[in-house]
């Protein structure tokens, strides 16, 4: 039995590898982005060159609104969380209000448009996430 474990591990080991190694030319646009970002609401902030305009300075949330040149288009959110359900918990309220949300490990960035978060995800890495659109709600209902 000592034996057949450890090599039960190493072809284990070998098999991931020669699967992550047949992926890795695959998808160039995924390797692209960073690792997700760390740290306070102003050095997330410092990172994208932007200047934060604080709207709420709590102790379980921090937000501010960034305006960040040229290649983003557009203001866009920045909001810090001391908890990682705190963070969820505001992401899923804020969904139905639309927007598109790029978000890490106790933030996230809220635009009106993919590209800003997609031009923020270059710097600041995270996953995108969208909102609820209801502008196609209202074709739905029929008049009575």
């Amino acid at each position: 039995m000592r034996l057949t474990r450890p090599m039960l591990a190493l072809t284990g080991a070998a098999a991931v590898l020669a699967l992550a190694g047949c992926g890795s030319g695959g998808d160039a646009k995924a390797a692209a982005v960073p690792p997700a970002a760390t740290g306070s609401l102003e050095h997330l902030a410092a990172e994208v060159k932007c200047t934060p305009n604080i709207q709420i300075d709590a102790d379980e949330l921090r937000q501010a609104v960034c305006k960040k040149a040229k290649d983003a288009d557009g203001k866009f959110i920045l909001a810090t969380f001391a908890t990682d359900r705190g963070q969820r918990e505001w992401i899923n309220g804020a969904k139905d209000y639309g927007g598109h949300f790029l978000v890490g490990r106790k933030w996230v960035a809220v635009g009106d448009t993919t590209q800003t978060v997609t031009v923020l995800r270059k710097t600041l890495g995270g996953d995108i996430e969208e909102g609820t659109d209801h502008s196609k709600m209202g074709a739905t209902h029929s008049a009575h």
